[in-house]
């Protein structure tokens, strides 16, 4: 069984399930947007799947839904948010309203976060930046889920390393992509769904390749893309998120899935650039020139043009959920 929700109800139900378990509204819009926004380009791994866990943190304390961010100036071109053990989206959202100013300012500005959660799709966070006619970079840790090559033992998070970068039309061009072979959120729902996962994606706790998401989940670690190059990235999105953000590294940050061990601080790092300042007037004209060279072979795509699909065809359709996770979550709004 299985329940059609439009947008306006996914926003609905969400906000009303986040304040319900013990969340500011002004936070939990914050959240809402991102889960909407998540849903729309179908990402669902990212979207009402995972408030569950989000409203449990909140229920139970290991987020602390009331928390009220800060932002601070580093440095001439530097920001530091601080989530203050929070949901990451409340601090993302004011760093950001003081980094597009900076980054037109100064040409290029970063912004750390610190004490956070997961952020979810760090794409979303990378395409308001390029809304706002900047380019983008985003770096993001999360609990220790990869090993490192070679090793069996879990030390770098999937870690997305994401990139947004503004069209003269249209929706910007977004590159998001984990360290690993696949998002360890999407393990979590092919278990939700009792379903396999497809060989490559995940090891079990000795090391041995698994179709079991059980068997992925219980101290099994995420394959890394591309092998050892997969694993260096996710050490230098490491150094970036949370080296950079004075936040907790993998191996020190708790799970984001369970409720024990208190909040797992890890941090964002966000890098805004103006394209003009460096790429000069005709950045817009050069970037089509690429871009066209791309589009224009058969069978050819650019990055993301399949969540621009779906959020087109979602803004209309809406999207299907399973009925017990519908009912699971009016439960947490008290429906």
């Amino acid at each position: 069984m299985s329940v059609q929700l439009n947008l306006d109800q996914v926003e609905a139900l969400t906000q009303s399930a986040l304040v319900a378990c013990n969340t500011r509204e002004d936070n939990a819009r914050s959240v809402t947007r991102s889960v909407v926004a998540s849903e729309a380009d179908g990402i669902h791994s990212h979207g009402l799947a995972r408030l569950p866990t989000y409203c449990e943190h909140a229920r139970c304390g290991k987020i602390d839904g009331h928390a009220d961010p800060t932002v601070a100036a580093i440095a001439p071109s530097g920001l530091l948010a601080d989530a203050r053990d929070g949901f990451a989206h409340p601090a993302i959202d004011r760093g950001l309203e003081q980094l597009y100013p900076l980054a037109r300012e100064q040409g290029i500005a970063a912004l750390a976060v610190t004490n956070s959660y997961n952020c979810g799709v760090c794409g979303y966070h990378v395409e308001r930046i390029a809304d706002a006619g900047l380019v983008a970079l985003g770096f993001v840790n999360a609990p220790a889920s990869i090993a490192p090559w070679g090793g069996n033992q879990a030390v770098f998070g999937t870690n997305p390393l994401s990139c947004a970068v503004p069209r003269r039309a249209g929706a910007p061009l977004v590159i998001d992509q984990s360290s690993s072979v696949i998002a360890k959120s999407e393990v979590v729902v092919h278990k939700q769904k009792g379903e396999p996962i497809p060989e490559g994606w995940a090891l079990d706790k000795n090391g041995h390749p698994t179709t079991d998401p059980d068997a992925a989940l219980d101290g099994g670690t995420m394959v890394p893309m591309g092998g050892y190059k997969g694993a260096g990235i996710a050490l230098i999105v490491e150094i970036m998120a949370a080296a950079m953000t004075r936040s907790n590294f993998a191996i020190d940050a708790s799970s984001f899935a369970t409720n024990e061990g208190g909040s797992p601080r890890t941090g964002q790092f966000f890098i805004a650039i103006d394209p003009v300042a460096f790429g000069g007037e005709d950045f817009g004209d050069r970037l089509e020139h690429l871009l066209g060279a791309i589009e224009g072979q058969e069978g050819a795509r650019l990055p993301g043009q399949g969540r621009l699909a779906a959020r087109e065809r979602t803004g209309t359709e809406g999207i299907t959920i399973a009925d017990g996770l519908y009912e699971k979550l009016r439960g947490y709004a008290g429906a």
